[in-house]
């Protein structure tokens, strides 16, 4: 037993001695204890006798035994009696005999708690088995009092119990909304119902319910033209459920195939880019813009375009240009480049149903050419036939065989656009689809292909088939004064920018910046991509992929996901976005599978550039002798172009209310400026607008000069515009200056997306009296006297630069408007006298009586005389000159009598009057 000395054997601790009952020998005079093999023994217990002569003893420790410390003890116990006499003279011992001591418990410790804090996490809305398991121990050796019997929650009112052996769970589904975190006391008890000395803490964390999926996915992203690259998914993170992954595949794709010709590029003209990029000059437009020169493709429907580039559409029968000969010939040679843009199916996104891709049975031509080398005639013709491009090639139409090359690709029947650039350096033939180069396969038995009739022809959109074909072979070639026939292998699609140049073929540089987008999908800092992290983009940016095994790095990697744009004048619009992941697990059949997320990235509509013209007129007047001169008269000497961009401006910060537009000049590229006659057109044998071609050549720079209009078109910069337009000028042949020309000016960037204001230019040519006495100008002469124009009286606004100009007024017209002026003081003066003479007059006859019915009040008269009206009569002749009598013209006939009655004529004629021009 614990804490008492006397240890209780059983059975009793007895000794016989069989001498008894012999005094002394028959007696037990004592006990000896001797250890055990647990150590136990003499140092711990002692045994002494009660009863010598019935040998009754007791076990006894020496000091207070503890269960804790050692449960049991075991040692032997050896007896020895009195011996013979009272000294125990030859005593005898016993057999040992073995002791064995349990110590009994008593319940002195509490249970105690194996940890202070107790935490869990678990998802929402859902019932539990066990949420965390709790323990208590305690330091007593007996069972009945060292195990716990039962734990308890002394927290009232928690949604948790707990059972005997301390696992807690929940009694209701958990709600993160309503509470986020639960925080509870527990205590235990022991079989002897010792309370625990601390009670112990639970903390269940709610988290709400796990969806794997990506988390922080933005539907819509708003991105401003100029704002080079943005981020796309700054807060996007993958969540898996705490599910194991290997593998991560994630891809980004960017639609662009709605804007432009697949993407976003620079919105200048086909041949401008050319320019742009660096491109050999020399090409040919086989689909130019209809005109009067190049009224070949006047008959094919064109399309809108987003980018302000023409397209035209084909539809396979009717559609077809035929380029004529004296173009064709230019493009003659076995090395040549034919660059275009196609879309395959027409108008629609999609091909129609009987074209699905892969399922077009009919050829269709794209280009067909036949063009004459020195004597012989060469021939190629490409087509796309299913999912393949083919190109055949006769060096010699006489030649019995053509090389046919073939590619076999995705992008011909896909109905998306796609630029294609073919170079010929016969045998060799580079295709660059896209930027990308393709090797074809090389075909040169053909079957019974018959040769193309030596003529020269170059068709787009079909190809040529004489009439009666298989009649008129003979040895396999076409005769030559076959010319009737119809276009067969029409071509169904979209064409746009088809050009061909002769000589060496195009650098892979410019090929590839001839197709790049300006827009696309990119990755911020490749330097921050983590370990085992993979990125590709495709050529043309919109396809951008990731691939890892860390989630953590993934995370970090899809975060500095771009999209870029380097257009400061970007096509606004709306570009669809989607996010497709792909994960692989351990686990396969339980391997999570995330849905597509699709958004929009929308452009916003740029700053528009606002480009305007000034430093010219209103009106421009010089002698007509200049005009007549072999280098005629500068029109735009002194023009300004002047770009800017009006944006909005913040001006909270300042301390101002509301906001302000603020102008930026900026440095733009015009692609084009039109000088166009207003009224009629330019007369050839009379009038003519010069322009230094020398210099439009050396700026690469092209001209379209008709009687109509002026246009010289190029992407430059304002200052070698300016410089051009400076240059033009306005040359009339001798003897057919008039009275005026106007002019309009207005220029454009982006192909023709913005616009500058329109300048209007007057153009007034000075007529030297000399002139007006010619007898060949005589009757005109007149006739404008007769009938005066507003010209007389706008000298104010014309632009008069020089002071020796006004030397063209000659001194005759000087002495005659002095004699008008002398001549009208004159008349004033008369008129005065006149008018006192009748008052006076008036003044008498009331003397007699008032006669107010038959008096005038003239107090307010105001007589205008024109004095060319004498000098008309005495002259003879009428002459038109600057400043004289430009207001109303008035005619004041004076009676022959004194009579009272007066009689004023006046004539008007207004200023408005259409001039007479000659």
């Amino acid at each position: 037993m614990e804490n008492d000395n006397t240890v209780l054997l059983n059975p009793p601790l007895f000794a016989l001695d069989k001498d008894a009952p012999l005094h002394y020998a028959g007696e037990i005079c004592g006990f000896r204890v001797h250890n055990g093999p647990g150590g136990s023994g003499s140092a711990q217990f002692e045994a002494v006798v009660l009863d010598r002569s019935t040998g009754e003893g007791l076990v006894r420790s020496k000091e207070p035994l503890d269960c804790e410390s050692q449960k049991e003890h075991s040692f032997t116990i050896q007896a020895y009696d009195c011996g013979e006499g009272p000294d125990g003279t030859n005593s005898k011992k016993s057999h040992k005999a073995t002791v064995h001591v349990r110590v009994n418990d008593v319940n002195e410790f509490s249970p105690v708690f194996v940890e202070r804090r107790y935490e869990a996490s678990v998802p929402e809305g859902r019932l539990f088995d066990r949420i965390v398991r709790v323990e208590a121990v305690d330091a007593d050796c007996s069972p009945q009092y060292s195990q716990i019997c039962f734990y308890d929650i002394i927290t009232p009112n928690v949604p948790f119990t707990i059972d005997n052996d301390g696992n807690i769970k929940n009694t209701e589904p958990l709600d993160s909304k309503r509470q986020r975190v639960h925080s509870f006391w527990v205590t235990a008890f022991d079989c002897g119902k010792n309370r625990a000395q601390a009670d112990a803490q639970v903390i269940v964390t709610v988290k709400p319910s796990c969806k794997p999926g990506w988390i922080g996915w933005t539907k819509r992203i708003e991105y401003t033209p100029g704002s080079g690259s943005i981020p796309l998914f700054p807060n996007l993170h993958l969540e898996t459920c705490e599910e194991t992954v290997w593998n991560i595949q994630a891809t980004v794709e960017l639609q662009t195939g709605h804007i432009g010709k697949g993407c976003d590029r620079d919105s200048y003209s086909d041949r401008s880019v050319r320019r742009l990029c660096g491109a050999v000059r020399g090409e040919v437009d086989l689909l130019p813009p209809p005109s009067p020169a190049t009224n070949w493709t006047a008959a094919l429907p064109t399309l809108p375009s987003s980018d302000s580039s023409l397209v035209f559409s084909f539809n396979g029968s009717t559609h077809v240009a035929v380029v004529p000969d004296s173009v064709a010939s230019a493009v003659s040679g076995d090395h040549f480049t034919l660059q275009l843009w196609m879309r395959r199916g027409g108008a629609s996104t999609q091909p129609p149903a009987n074209q699905a891709r892969g399922t077009r049975k009919e050829e269709e031509t794209i280009v067909c050419s036949t063009v004459k080398n020195d004597d012989t005639y060469s021939h190629y013709s490409l087509s796309v036939h299913g999912c393949r491009l083919s190109l055949f090639y006769w060096p010699d139409v006489s030649a019995a065989r053509p090389v046919k090359f073939l590619w076999k690709l995705e992008q011909v029947c896909d109905s998306e656009w796609h630029h294609l650039s073919l170079s010929v350096q016969f045998p060799s033939v580079t295709l660059y689809v896209d930027g990308v180069t393709f090797d074809p396969a090389l075909i040169h038995d053909n079957g019974a292909i018959p040769n193309p009739a030596p003529h020269q022809r170059l068709v787009i959109g079909a190809c040529w088939e004489p009439e009666e074909k298989s009649k008129d072979i003979v040895n396999n070639t076409m005769p030559e004064s076959k010319d009737t026939g119809k276009f067969v292998s029409g071509y169904k699609g979209l064409l746009s920018g088809v050009t061909v140049r002769p000589g060496n073929v195009e650098p892979h540089s410019v090929v590839e910046c001839l197709y790049a987008c300006r827009e696309g999908l990119d990755f911020g800092d490749l330097e921050t991509l983590g370990s085992g992290m993979k990125v590709h983009v495709n050529p043309s940016q919109s396809v951008l992929v990731l691939e890892g095994d860390d989630i953590e790095s993934f995370n970090r990697a899809v975060q500095q996901v771009t999209y870029r744009n380097s257009l400061r004048f970007a096509t606004p619009g709306v570009r669809p976005l989607k996010l497709t992941t792909s994960l692989r697990c351990f686990s396969e059949e339980s391997c999570l599978s995330l849905r597509q997320l699709e958004g929009y990235l929308v452009v916003l509509q740029p700053d528009a550039p606002q480009i305007s013209l000034s430093g010219v007129g209103p009106h421009l007047a010089r002698p007509a002798a200049e005009f007549e001169g072999p280098q005629g008269v500068p029109l735009f000497p002194e023009l300004r172009i002047v770009c800017s961009l009006s944006h909005a401006v913040n001006t909270a910060a300042q301390g101002m209310e509301g906001g302000a537009l603020m102008s930026d000049a900026v440095a733009h590229t015009l692609d084009g400026c039109e000088v166009q006659p207003l009224g009629e057109e330019l007369n050839p044998e009379r009038e003519e607008l010069l322009v230094d071609m020398e210099a439009l050549r050396e700026r690469g720079l092209d001209i379209i000069n008709t009687t109509a209009y002026i246009a010289i078109t190029g992407a430059e910069s304002i200052s070698v515009y300016e410089d051009v337009l400076r240059s033009i000028r306005y040359r009339l042949a001798k003897g057919s200056a008039r009275f005026e020309r106007r002019f309009r000016l207005s220029c454009s960037e982006m192909n023709g997306r913005y616009t500058s204001n329109e300048l209007t230019l007057e153009v007034n040519f000075l007529h030297s009296l000399d002139s007006l006495y010619h007898p060949s100008h005589l009757l005109a002469s007149q006739q404008q006297f007769l009938h005066p124009s507003h010209h007389t009286g706008e000298l104010s606004g014309h632009t008069l630069p020089n002071p020796h100009r006004n030397s063209v007024v000659p001194g005759a017209a000087t002495v005659i408007i002095m004699v008008c002026v002398g001549f009208l003081v004159v008349m004033v003066i008369l008129g005065v006298f006149r008018i006192r003479s009748i008052h006076r007059r008036g003044d008498g006859a009331r003397g007699g009586g008032k006669e107010g019915s038959n008096q005038w009040d003239d107090s307010a008269l105001t007589i205008i005389v024109n004095p060319m009206e004498t000098y008309e009569n005495r002259m003879g002749i009428a002459a038109d000159i600057e400043g004289e009598c430009d207001d109303e013209e008035e005619v004041v006939d004076s009676p022959g009598d004194t009579s009272d009655d007066q009689r004023i004529i006046i004539k008007k004629e207004g200023r408005d009057s259409a001039p007479r021009r000659y």
